[in-house]
């Protein structure tokens, strides 16, 4: 019995074995099958690609090479495996190439089928018809589509685009008359009617379109002036559509004389003629229309500021200093003791007189509002213009180390006056004075835009001295600043004392340079020019020679002397092409061309030599601006937009 039992257990154990066995053994084998199934469909599809891109490299081939009984044995695969626009038009094409027409229209009829609704299909299946001289069949299709087309603004829009890339015109425009009977007021078509009479070189329908859109909504006058800005050129003398726009905005305007969109857009059409005088008119007349206190005519005043017409902008603001507003006149008040400073220290075309005047009005102003932390911008400016144009420096030291003694004047206030007052120091003469108070700032704000500018000038003292070691010591700190104009001119003083100063010969011509660069800060501009051409008598080959140039250039545009400093900086180009001050010559006669001799067209070309040829130059991005900025690619889009 107990033999029995034991046989029956070894039976057992023998069975529990094997099954322990046989299910680790199923586990294994449906494991690989797992990985040998993943395997197998990896490789398919690999495979699968491989042939799709084996298909589509020999189908395009062949197509390519005009072998399109070739590329219609791929075609066929491909367009039967995607169906998609390209496959289906590369497939057809190679049909209808060797001749299989029939096979080929019923293509055409599956695959409008598969997309109802996309009517370009349509189109393409009626130019089929047209290729094989089947014209009632295509102009069906195309009466068709024009007849049956829905109510619906993606429907109108995309029917026209499909008829315009198809060159079909007529029937494009045939669309759009439709489109605007469906559709009547919920969608306007003008953008589309105005693309398509621009198309046709029907410009004052088009013109007319874009106008019309106004009608519709004010709100669409920025997107109008930018469609119109692309369409005209208005730096061009003659230009008929320019007559077209300003005559029919002055017709809707006094036909419609509530509506003051059009009034804005004749003001905005007169800007980008840069016809700033007849923007002037139309302006008062829309401020005092639309009740605007003189926001209107304030705004124009500020871009004629920024396209340095001054004596337009002086109108703008003495016209508001005389109106009923008390905010705008006090406004305008500010506005052209501004504009006064400006066309005194960038024109620098003035009379003794107007500099008189200017100083006055500055010196009443003062007056009216009184000395104070708040009336200070205005200090500044008086005595910049005192000390640095009226020959006047011991008077604006006077007003400048007053200033710093005003009650509740900022500490950054006063760094402010401590930097103009060291710059009036040096401009007469003080240079070591200019230096202490240059240090106090540096100083105080080390890491600041003005430290950084206060250590430069600093710099600057101790090379006109002729310290030029020390003063590449403080350069060599700032060419790490933060501030980038502030680094680049470091790093420009840096090179240029490291370039040109070494042997005994160059220590005196630098030193000589120095002197003449000091000579022309304060504005004794003679004896600079004296120092300038010794250097060039005494080492005609010097190194500084391009250097010379350039600050005749920068002395003669102090002086207001346009002409001369162009010849300066043209013979620099000349003479010195390649040499790193090129690109910054460049970017000064379209400066001068544009803000002082007012030749727009010269500007540009100046601009435009930067960007073609000094495309690593610093002056890349702010030449990209003034150039399109001179292309009329400026708008006026009320307050908002004058920042």
């Amino acid at each position: 019995m107990q033999g029995h039992d034991y046989k029956k257990q070894e039976q057992y154990l023998r069975v529990s074995l094997y099954s322990s066995i046989t299910i680790g053994s199923i586990k294994i084998l449906n494991t690989m099958k797992k990985y040998l199934f993943f395997f197998f469909v990896f490789q398919c599809a690999f495979v699968s690609f491989g042939q799709d891109g084996s298909d589509q490299q020999l189908a395009q081939h062949y197509y390519n090479n005009g072998e399109f009984d070739k590329a219609l044995i791929y075609y066929e695969i491909l367009f039967d495996q995607n169906p998609s626009k390209i496959n289906f038009s590369r497939y057809v094409e190679c049909l209808t190439e060797t001749g299989e027409v029939k096979k080929a229209e019923k293509t055409f009829k599956k695959q409008i089928g598969r997309e109802r609704y996309n009517q370009e299909y349509k189109i393409l299946f009626a130019k089929f018809y047209e290729s094989q001289g089947a014209e009632g069949k295509a102009t069906d299709i195309y009466r068709d589509l024009i007849d049956n087309l829905q109510p619906r603004s993606s429907n109108v829009v995309n029917l026209y685009k499909a008829f315009k890339a198809q060159n079909k015109p007529d029937l494009a425009f045939e669309t759009l008359q439709k489109g605007r009977k469906l559709l009547k007021k919920s969608y306007p078509l003008n953008y589309y009617f105005a693309d398509y009479y621009g198309s046709v070189d029907e410009q004052e329908k088009m013109i007319e379109e874009y106008l019309d859109l106004l009608d519709v909504h004010r709100s669409y006058s920025t997107d109008v002036q930018r469609v119109i800005s692309q369409q005209i050129d208005f730096s061009e003398e003659d230009s008929p559509e320019y007559e077209l726009l300003k005559r029919s905005l002055i017709q809707r305007s006094q036909k419609n004389p509530g509506n003051t969109t059009y009034a804005e857009m004749l003001t905005w059409l007169f800007i980008q003629r840069q016809n700033f005088a007849a923007a002037f008119v139309h302006v008062k007349a829309l401020d005092k229309r639309m009740d605007a206190r003189g926001q209107y005519v304030f705004n124009l005043g500020k871009i004629c500021v920024e396209n340095s017409d001054f004596a337009t902008a002086k109108k703008c603001f003495q016209y508001l200093m005389n109106g009923d507003d008390e905010l705008y006149a006090m406004r305008a008040q500010n506005a052209l003791l501004n504009v006064q400073f400006l066309k005194v220290t960038t024109q620098r075309d003035f009379t003794t007189a107007e500099l008189d005047e200017t100083i006055v009005a500055y010196k009443d102003a003062l007056k009216r509002v009184g000395v104070s932390s708040s009336s200070l911008p205005l200090v500044l400016e008086l005595t910049h213009i005192q000390a640095f144009y009226g020959n006047n420096a011991s008077e604006a030291i006077v007003t400048l180390t007053d200033a710093l003694e005003i009650p509740g004047i900022s500490m950054m206030q006063k760094s402010e006056v401590k930097m103009q007052l060291a710059d009036t120091h040096v401009l007469d003469g003080d240079i070591w004075e200019a230096a202490l108070l240059y240090s106090q700032v540096d100083n105080d704000y080390k890491f600041e835009s003005i430290g950084h500018e206060a250590k430069f000038k600093n710099a600057r003292v101790f090379y006109y001295d002729g310290e030029f070691d020390y003063a590449q010591s403080q350069l060599d700190v700032l060419k790490q600043a933060t501030t980038k104009l502030i680094a680049n001119d470091a790093l420009n003083l840096s090179l240029m004392i490291t370039d040109n100063y070494g042997l005994d010969s160059n220590y005196i011509a630098m030193n000589w340079f120095a002197k003449a660069d000091l000579l022309i800060e304060q504005h004794r501009y003679d004896q600079a020019f004296i120092y300038l051409d010794s250097i060039v008598e005494e080492y005609p080959a010097h190194s500084l020679g391009d250097e010379i140039l350039m600050k005749k250039a920068h002395a003669y545009q102090l002086r207001g002397e346009w002409s001369q400093a162009t010849k300066a900086l043209d013979e620099l180009l000349k003479y010195y092409p390649t040499d790193i001050l090129a690109d910054d010559a460049l970017f000064q006669l379209g400066e001068i061309y544009e803000n002082n001799l007012l030749d727009p067209e010269k500007a540009k070309g100046y601009y435009r030599q930067i960007l073609f040829d000094y495309k690593g130059s610093l002056y890349t991005s702010e030449a990209r601006k003034r150039f399109q900025k001179l292309r009329g690619e400026g708008s006026l889009d009320g307050d908002k937009s004058l920042n």
